[in-house]
């Protein structure tokens, strides 16, 4: 990316004449006083007492709001450029919002390279300012026949600082400020995932096992004394060994179903659909199978909206289709329901949303109110590694 020229960015040839360019450039180096006296003043007051403050609580927070305002500058610097010296600079991409956390977004505003670059830019300004407008100012009343020549040359000057320090680095700055935040968002969902195994196990299979156990102690006490309370006992202990197995199974499947590692998608989503409350028709067309884990993220997905359709949905029909499209796994699930699903209506969605994001997916919804629902997901495709079967 970076600056791009255009029909703007060709200057006409220097010349003596005051042209409409020779006076915007020197209306542009008179203005770098002002400009550059606001910037310095708003680095040294505002994000040198962040720096210094940051032995403290407030000084993090500070820099941050510090380096953002200094965003806010540069913006307005290439703003400037863009109408007085025709430099057209791409805009820096916007960093993530608060969905990562506090910590993640603070952190992610401190370390930005756009907002410390404009700082550098507006801190070495002040001097460079003071020369340009005492140039410029004395060159209108001492230097007027050659001041197009002057005015050009300070100005392409000022051209290369903006190009510099106030255009975007490149495509790389942005994926490494993306992926860092993706990065929080898969660190935090499988933290949810582990709380969620742990749960289960303790809630479910744990304490059913602690109870087979003492069954299986009284059992054993009457095995002499009473040997048909014992063969009772015995019998309502195999009966919760095997809804121990079942929660196993579940839990199992929860985490990666045998089904999809040993036959794909197509079996395991047909394996879901089963399960779900509303008939659903499931088309899987896959000439091969992706990478496994773009298949587990795959499986997964469509295995929380159909439970979204069967709680929320009111619905008597859906489909489940999946297909490849070049470099990409296209999901789509669809459904008649009631509509109005969304992703901050609190039945998952946004999770799903950052899952996806997290590798470079998307994840986009369809809902009017009275439906139908429409939601395609997009993963990159990565073919599967020989190991994975």
């Amino acid at each position: 990316m970076g600056a791009q020229e255009g029909d703007g960015d060709r200057l006409p040839p220097v010349r003596f004449a005051y042209d409409r360019h020779t006076w915007k450039e020197i209306a542009h180096l008179l203005a770098n006083l002002p400009v550059a006296l606001i910037g310095f003043v708003y680095v040294v007051t505002v994000l040198f007492t962040g720096f210094w403050l940051t032995v403290t609580v407030i000084g993090f927070p500070l820099l941050a709001a510090g380096l953002t305002g200094a965003r806010l500058l540069g913006r307005m610097e290439r703003a400037r450029a863009r109408k007085l010296l025709g430099v057209r600079v791409d805009e820096p991409s916007r960093l993530p919002g608060r969905g990562t956390g506090f910590l993640p977004w603070l952190w992610m505003r401190v370390k930005d390279p756009v907002g410390w670059r404009t700082a550098l830019y507006d801190f070495i300004r002040l001097p460079w300012g003071i020369l340009t407008f005492v140039i410029t100012l004395t060159s209108l009343f001492v230097l007027w026949p050659v001041l197009p020549f002057i005015a050009r040359g300070l100005a392409n000057a000022d051209r290369a600082m903006v190009r510099g320090l106030l255009s975007p680095s490149d495509e790389l700055e942005r994926r490494i400020a993306e992926l860092e935040s993706d990065r929080g968002v898969v660190v935090d969902t499988a933290n949810a995932d582990l709380r969620r195994i742990e749960r289960d196990l303790h809630d479910g299979a744990q304490a059913r096992l602690v109870n087979l156990a003492m069954g299986l102690g009284l059992a054993k006490e009457k095995l002499l004394e009473d040997p048909d309370s014992a063969a009772e006992m015995v019998a309502e202990a195999h009966g919760e060994v095997k809804l121990a197995l079942q929660e196993l199974r579940d839990l199992a499947r929860g985490i990666h179903p045998a089904v999809l590692t040993d036959r794909g998608l197509d079996a395991a989503l047909s394996a879901v659909a089963s399960r779900c409350t509303v008939p659903v028709k499931v088309t899987v067309d896959l000439a091969s199978r992706p990478a496994a884990a773009i298949e587990g993220i795959a499986y997964f997905t469509v295995s929380e909206l159909l439970q979204n359709i069967s709680k929320h949905s009111a619905a008597r029909t859906a489909s489940v289709e999946v297909w490849r499209a070049t470099d990409r796994l296209l999901i789509q699930v669809e459904d008649d329901g009631r509509g109005g699903a969304r992703l901050d209506g609190g039945s998952g969605m946004q999770g799903l949303a950052d899952r996806l994001d997290a590798v470079d997916g998307l994840f986009v919804i369809d809902s009017p109110q009275g439906g139908p629902t429409v939601v395609t997901a997009e993963l990159p495709w990565r073919d599967r590694a020989p190991g994975e079967g």
